[in-house]
């Protein structure tokens, strides 16, 4: 008894002394003075919003091949530098896309509802992967001008959603843990349409799912070997998976001829603003892209350090990157590529960026500077820049090149003012006819 009477003190003296060590602890804030999240990363790293504290950092030359050559013409970018940049993002940041991704076939469950009084025709097409029934699947709800024929197709606004997108005479079935009542994320519909515009939507988790837990749950585990358990090493994440089903749903509306593929807006917020990116990137079909608010690992630049951080999204986030992204945690000067050369890859087709005042998390100012970065690409092809390296006023839209970008007062949002610069915007490149 005395043997445990002594053992019942020891420990009631260790958890005291915890606890005491726990009172001596530092409290380290949540948020800074202006309402900013504060993240601590494994590596050591906390979140910095002080322009002063950003740091010296040095961007890859997107006009500079890996061996130190110069790229000369547009022919060696076409041809040589843009390749190698693509090949670095697929070998270290997103991953490539396995040979056995499952194919996709398309039901119509809707053919041609009349909505929005008259002005538009409602189609609803499910896209399955894979041989059986109980696969993944994408619902894509698209409104079409009632005047789009295949004699005059339109132009196409695609716009990947996280849960609020078109409503259906048959509506998708909400993942597990959705809101019940989903918040809107549809731009001006009325609007599109009654410019000329076709529009599109589906939720990015139909594809692939986007937690821990359901990250492998779709068309990656289609892709997976007999007795494999996740990806080899170097193939996709999750974020190359919802870029190459964004191409899955395109092939669908592809088909309907009264849409005309050959001009397409792709539209994505946040997480899918860094997909939209990599879409852009990677299938030449996606004539204008929209990347708002996308922040780390999207517009923003990696290397410099403000807002969220490369320590942050590897730690966070896995499943969007292939396994080999982890090896730049805490050592971000030693990655290959940087968000210039991710915008840079859509060149010479146009891409507009956005930012919110109250998104700083996001690196607002970040992304406008990628785009900068991005310029000498741009202006190699022909193209026009963003016109300066100075950071706009607030809700002033610089859209006069093929770079746009709008600082917008607010959050993590696509503001009015978002949607509506970005229709002039792209208007000069889908050129809808009204």
């Amino acid at each position: 008894m005395k043997f445990f009477h002594a053992l019942s003190l020891l420990l009631s003296l260790s958890v005291a002394l915890g606890a005491m060590r726990a009172a001596d602890a530092p409290v380290r804030p949540k948020q800074d003075a202006n309402g900013n999240p504060i993240r601590y990363a494994a590596t050591g790293h906390a979140s910095n919003y002080d322009e002063a504290k950003v740091g010296n950092y040095t961007l890859p030359d997107p006009l500079v091949f890996r061996s130190g050559e110069k790229v000369r013409d547009a022919a060696a970018w076409t041809n040589r530098r843009r390749p190698e940049i693509v090949k670095l993002y697929e070998d270290e940041i997103f991953g490539r896309v396995p040979a056995t991704a499952p194919k996709a076939r398309v039901e119509v469950i809707e053919a041609g509802t009349s909505v929005l009084d008259g002005a538009a025709t409602r189609k609803h097409l499910v896209v399955r992967f894979g041989d059986k029934a109980d696969g993944p699947k994408v619902n894509v709800v698209v409104y079409l001008p009632a005047k789009a024929t295949p004699q005059a197709p339109v132009p196409l606004l695609l716009h990947t959603v996280f849960f609020g997108g078109l409503p259906s005479a048959t509506p998708a079935e909400a993942p597990a843990g959705s809101p019940k009542a989903p918040p809107r994320e549809t731009g001006p519909v009325a609007d599109f349409i009654a410019r000329g515009y076709a529009y599109a939507t589906f939720r990015y988790t139909e594809i692939e799912g986007d937690r821990a837990d359901t990250s492998l749950a779709g068309v990656r585990r289609l892709a997976l070997a007999a007795g494999q358990e996740k990806p080899a090493s170097g193939e996709w994440g999750t974020i190359a998976a919802w870029a190459w089903g964004t191409g899955r749903v395109l092939d669908a509306l592809a088909a309907d001829r009264a849409i005309d593929a050959r001009r397409v807006g792709f539209i994505g917020h946040s997480r899918l603003g860094k997909t939209a990116l990599w879409a852009g990137a990677t299938d030449a079909r996606i004539a204008v892209v929209f990347a708002s608010c996308s922040g780390e690992l999207g517009a923003s630049l990696a290397r410099r350090d403000y807002g969220e951080s490369l320590d942050d999204v590897a730690a966070n986030f896995p499943w969007w990157f292939t396994d080999r992204f982890q090896k730049f945690a805490g050592r971000w000067n030693d990655m290959p590529v940087d968000s210039h050369l991710l915008i840079a890859l859509s060149a010479p087709r146009p891409v507009f960026v956005t930012g919110g005042t109250q998104d700083q998390w996001a690196d607002p100012r970040g992304e406008f500077l990628a785009e900068v970065a991005a310029g000498p690409v741009y202006r190699l092809l022909g193209k026009k820049d963003l016109g300066t390296d100075q950071l706009p006023a607030l809700d002033v839209p610089l859209i006069a090149g093929d770079l746009g970008f709008l600082y917008h007062t607010g959050g993590h949002t696509i503001a009015p003012g978002d949607w509506a610069a970005f229709l002039e915007f792209a208007g000069r490149t889908l050129r809808p006819m009204p």
